[in-house]
């Protein structure tokens, strides 16, 4: 499954004229527009895993703005995508300077777009470096570790989205990958935080978990949004703290942060989801 994933990051690039990463339309630059193609994750899932979406969105960024880092990727997901066909990422380049980039992807099958993306790329500077947030705790032990169905990597966690007992709306997992390329952790990490928000906003339910999909309620993911604010690596610990704050009139609302083991805040992420109970 890892190595599964890792292709579908590997996207095709289908530009016009030739490599978009070569190509060029105004002196020299990169052609305003880029077309990229992703094949989808081999699952036992009803539809294309919104987190793949969110992967391949922050590769073809990269693919069409080569020089810079995603900053920003704020994704609408208006359709749920069939696993049968590929994707085709369609970039439009809205603005490229010397340190800041933006474009508007959006992701199409034969139906029609499946998702949308406006992306902000940077490129690495130098310049003051704080941060306030809380200390971070010590990774979780070997008996925390759980196995979340769509992660192809080592991940421990503080509560049991499975549980049919109420808790507090909170979920910490620690989380290390495989050795890979440390420009994939912006895809990656972009894919696991699509994961468990909707299980989180849960938790506070009397006997209700995340198990209980399509018998007591319904869910899909609306709108996510990440934010990226340092490099890092995937390979080394990374806690994925997230919270969900309200649950009200068939949607609902998370977010969190993505911390080093060290203390350092590399990125932060939000969602808005359907969540319609059927009792």
């Amino acid at each position: 499954m890892w190595n599964d994933l890792l292709d579908c990051l590997d996207l095709h690039d289908l530009t016009p004229g030739g490599e978009s990463r070569g190509a060029s339309d105004d002196g020299g630059r990169p052609p305003a527009h880029a077309v990229f193609e992703g094949r989808n994750q081999k699952l036992d899932y009803h539809r294309v895993f919104g987190g793949q979406i969110l992967g391949q969105f922050a590769r073809a960024a990269v693919l069409a703005c080569p020089g810079k880092a995603v900053k920003s990727l704020h994704v609408l997901f208006p359709r749920a995508g069939r696993s049968d066909e590929p994707l085709r990422f369609e970039v439009e380049r809205h603005h490229e300077g010397g340190t800041f980039g933006t474009l508007g992807i959006a992701a199409r099958q034969s139906s029609g777009i499946v998702a949308t993306a406006s992306v902000s790329l940077h490129a690495a500077e130098d310049g003051p470096d704080h941060q306030t947030v809380p200390p971070v705790p010590a990774p979780l032990g070997e008996e925390h570790r759980v196995e979340f169905d769509l992660i192809p990597w080592e991940t421990r966690a503080d509560a049991d989205l499975n549980s049919p007992k109420s808790a507090p709306p909170d979920l910490g997992i620690w989380m290390r990958t495989p050795k890979v390329d440390a420009g994939l952790a912006p895809a990656l990490t972009a894919y696991a935080t699509d994961l468990n928000l909707i299980g989180t906003a849960l938790l506070p339910v009397e006997n209700v978990s995340q198990q209980d999909a399509g018998k007591a309620f319904t869910s899909a993911v609306t709108s996510h949004t990440l934010w990226f604010h340092r490099p890092f690596r995937t390979e080394d610990w990374l806690l994925l703290h997230q919270h969900s704050p309200i649950l009200a009139h068939g949607r609902c609302f998370g977010r969190g942060d993505v911390r080093t083991e060290d203390g350092a805040l590399v990125a932060s992420f939000a969602q808005e989801a359907l969540l319609r109970f059927t009792g």
